[in-house]
């Protein structure tokens, strides 16, 4: 599988991610491509859950708040759709304001 494939397969579920990281690890030479966008969407999902995780929690004591979920749930489709169209262009180019942090963050994912 080459590295565009395996970069925007990475984006389709936990599955796909799954997959992507296998063939990734499979590969030889690595590609700094898949790389980049395996630690991107890894960290969409990651930070998707917990802002969920957390919502849910507040929602429980604070009901009203229930509005901000649909806020959230635009902001991570936005920021998948970011990625997976770099992803399909072949460009290292991070979400907006957390996708320097996820390079950061995610360095075990080589």
């Amino acid at each position: 599988m080459d590295s565009k494939t395996i970069s925007w397969l990475s984006y389709i579920t936990i599955i796909g991610w799954i997959i992507a990281l296998v063939q990734h690890s499979n590969s030889n030479p690595k590609s700094s491509l898949a790389t980049f966008h395996l630690r991107q969407s890894f960290g969409i999902m990651v930070t998707g859950f917990a802002l969920y995780l957390g919502l849910a929690i507040l929602i429980v004591a604070v009901p009203f708040l229930f509005r901000i979920f649909s806020l959230v749930w635009i902001v991570m489709l936005v920021l998948w759709i970011l990625g997976l169209i770099a992803a399909i262009n072949g460009e290292e180019k991070p979400v907006p304001v957390v996708g320097p942090l996820y390079q950061q963050w995610f360095q075990f994912i080589k």
